[in-house]
């Protein structure tokens, strides 16, 4: 048979072939247009506009890392705003992986109607902020709060929870902490992952409820426990929503969050320029605190696949 001819009729087949390389980076160019336009470009130009005097109208001045060095040396409102972020976050975090951990393990339960308890308590996270906002302005009033109509029944004055700075970030960590459903809903998958033999075996051997807890639902929720962590952890230093609808920042700017900071310096002041440099910064702290979690993961957080990995090669080099 002639060479040249078979070469000839192989031809289409190698260019299809070719072609199809180009196939799933044509199913990802959308994501990836959308990427670079919305997101990588505005983050890039961001840090262009962090190196400028930059106000809404007028002339553009480049002042190199004088924006930074201002925020540091020369703003008093920089640590202060930064101190009640990391105060919040020190609170709500914890708080925040407490509760929607033990809502999931309460709709975890085989029980009757728990589909409908699962939408109850999801229902808050899609009300929008300023409307959720809006309800604890009325729970939290000290003239007409539902909360201190409680207390009342008991024979306990309330206080004003948004007019006094000891009360307003502990109001503002509450909140903050009604919004639970989605974080409660990834704990619940993380649930339903967890083989029962586990729990069936521990009972056997006369593991009480606490044990079970601490040596199997906990290590083996570790991973989805990282992933709400790093989230919990974001969205404390982006809280923005609930302080500028409910305090404003008072008072004396005891909920004067870092977010808000930020969106004052940018849509109230017009500065533009410093405002980039302090979502800069927002950004740095988060990507430490973020880094900092996962560098811990080696030492509380477990992965099924890689410990019998481990366990295979130990038994490995032992037989050797």
């Amino acid at each position: 048979m002639d060479t040249t001819a078979v070469r000839q009729a192989a031809r289409p087949g190698i260019r299809l072939k070719r072609r199809g390389w180009l196939t799933p980076y044509l199913f990802v160019l959308p994501w990836m247009i959308g990427f670079v336009s919305f997101t990588l470009g505005p983050l890039l130009f961001s840090l262009v506009i962090s190196l400028y005097d930059w106000p809404i109208a007028g002339e553009r001045t480049f002042v190199g890392l004088q924006n930074y060095t201002r925020m540091f040396t020369d703003d008093p409102l920089f640590w202060e705003s930064l101190g009640v972020t990391l105060k919040f976050a020190a609170i709500f975090v914890p708080l925040n992986l407490s509760v929607a951990l033990l809502l999931a393990m309460l709709l975890n339960q085989k029980v009757q109607g728990s589909g409908i308890f699962r939408t109850i308590f999801y229902l808050p996270s899609v009300i929008s902020g300023v409307a959720l906002a809006m309800i604890w302005a009325w729970v939290y009033s000290g003239e007409y709060g539902i909360l201190n109509y409680f207390l009342s029944l008991v024979g306990i004055a309330g206080p004003d929870w948004l007019r006094e700075p000891g009360w307003a970030l502990a109001a503002m960590v509450g909140a903050s902490l009604w919004a639970q459903g989605s974080m409660m809903l990834i704990f619940l998958a993380g649930l339903k992952n967890i083989p029962g033999d586990l729990y069936e075996a521990a009972s056997i051997d006369g593991a009480g409820v606490f044990t079970r807890f601490f040596r199997i639902t906990l290590p083996m929720l570790s991973p989805t426990l990282l992933f709400n962590l790093v989230t919990s952890i974001i969205g404390a230093f982006q809280q923005l929503t609930l302080a500028l609808t409910l305090t404003g920042g008072g008072p004396s700017n005891s909920t004067y969050f870092y977010a808000m900071y930020v969106y004052e310096n940018a849509f109230k002041y017009f500065h533009m320029g410093y405002a980039a440099a302090n979502a800069w910064i927002m950004f740095l702290i988060i990507l430490t605190l973020t880094m900092l979690v996962f560098r811990s993961t080696g030492m509380w957080v477990y992965y099924e696949g890689e410990v019998k990995a481990k366990r295979a090669g130990k038994r490995r080099r032992k037989a050797a």
